[in-house]
């Protein structure tokens, strides 16, 4: 006799694969699954059980497994103490009843996503893993598509990320705060192309602070154009991925889409246009101040940038981070926190940003710790005075440029 099992959601009805006597219950969560009411059980150790799924017609196995079975390897790693067998259609998965219950689970959501045509991955499997710890439906996420150009669906895949693409549908002006490799631009853009192909705004214009790590344009060969185009490349790069290569020229000649540096928006009013701002770390207060006065009527705003990478020279502080203590809790602006958990480039990226995590966090005690309490008003950052003068307090950044606003 097979034990009885519930899961977290309930599959559409018709389409779940079926499951040798088992029945759905949809609203226990992930990780509280626990054996059905039909289920008597005196021992505190869960027994082993063995369930069986078996595939519907229209998913080959081939499409659930993997090439190679690397999604079916990419489960038994992640489930070493569960023994999954495969013959035909038939799945049989054997071990402790809570984890046999979760695979089970798990392979019922990535059918449904293999119906979506959504290719299967062992990155994946691990994404459908994490989702499903957090109670989410990986079909959810992974299904939700945003744009498809050149036979390839750009989609979130992580909970992060669908949090972010929500936030920009949503929110007039939306921030997209975190590393490298968690698709803050390559979302932010591919909404972009979605709105202007729906015809939710007339033009798409994408900006980016065009001096980083002190570099100084005088110094680099080539005219005005040749000094910009490096640091805008990223943003090209992107635009190929999205668009058809004749379609790009078309449009950036009528205007239609528009890449340029920041300075190039002062005085600007943007009406009517999705506008994304990339490497936002990389910009001052006031830079900062005036990007965000350029919104006009009918038009969206979406500001990406990592706080840990930034390049302004001088030690001065970021916008990005002064932004944040100001605009925090206006209404029809969203800041969305993205992590490693979010990282689609190579496994090894989401690693390397955990571990710079840590030394970050060390480095700051071990700095708190050796540092002696100095005297207030005069020292640090923030101090009102000038290092130098006579007590002469410095000038607000609103005062110094007043071409700035």
């Amino acid at each position: 006799m097979i034990d009885s099992f519930t899961t977290p959601f309930e599959p559409p009805a018709g389409r779940d694969p079926a499951v040798s006597g088992t029945s759905v219950a949809p609203s226990a969560p992930v990780t509280s699954r626990s054996l059905g009411a039909s289920a008597q059980t005196t021992s505190t150790e869960p027994a082993d059980v063995t369930r069986t799924l078996t595939l519907p017609e229209d998913v080959a196995p081939v499409t659930l497994l993997g090439a190679r079975d690397e999604v079916l390897r990419a489960i038994e790693k992640g489930f070493t103490d569960v023994d999954i067998h495969v013959r035909g259609t038939a799945v049989t998965v054997s071990g402790p009843a809570a984890r046999v219950d979760t695979v089970v689970v798990l392979l019922s959501e990535l059918i449904d996503v293999a119906r979506t045509g959504t290719p299967l991955t062992a990155d994946a499997v691990e994404r459908a893993v994490g989702l499903l710890e957090t109670s989410t439906r990986p079909t959810e996420v992974l299904t939700d598509d945003i744009l498809t150009s050149h036979g390839r669906t750009i989609r979130p895949k992580s909970l992060g990320q669908k949090a972010y693409t929500d936030a920009i549908e949503e929110s007039t002006i939306t921030f997209g705060i975190g590393p490298a490799g968690t698709g803050k631009t390559y979302l932010a853009m591919a909404k972009a192309v979605d709105a202007l192909a729906r015809k939710r705004v007339s033009r798409i214009i994408l900006t980016r602070p065009a001096v980083e790590a002190g570099e100084n344009l005088g110094f680099l060969p080539g005219s005005l154009t040749d000094k910009i185009d490096p640091y805008l490349r990223p943003l090209y790069d992107a635009l190929h991925d999205m668009l058809e290569p004749e379609a790009l020229p078309r449009l950036m000649a009528a205007g239609t889409i528009e890449v340029a540096p920041l300075a190039y928006m002062r005085g600007r009013t943007l009406n009517d246009a999705f506008v994304i701002l990339d490497e936002a770390q990389n910009t001052s207060p006031e830079q900062m101040k005036m990007f965000l006065t350029r919104l006009g009527f009918g038009s969206r705003m979406v500001v990406t940038g990592d706080i840990s990478q930034v390049d302004l020279p001088g030690g001065r502080e970021s916008g990005l981070i002064v932004v944040r203590k100001i605009l925090a809790g206006v209404d029809g602006i969203s800041f969305c926190e993205l992590g490693s958990a979010d990282v689609v480039r190579h496994r090894l990226v989401g690693r390397i940003i955990e571990a710079y995590a840590r030394h970050d966090a060390e480095v700051a005690a071990q700095d708190a710790a050796s540092r002696p309490a100095g005297p207030p008003g005069r020292s640090g950052r923030n101090s009102q005075y000038r290092r130098g003068s006579s007590n002469r307090p410095a000038r607000p950044y609103s005062e110094r440029n007043p071409h700035d606003h």
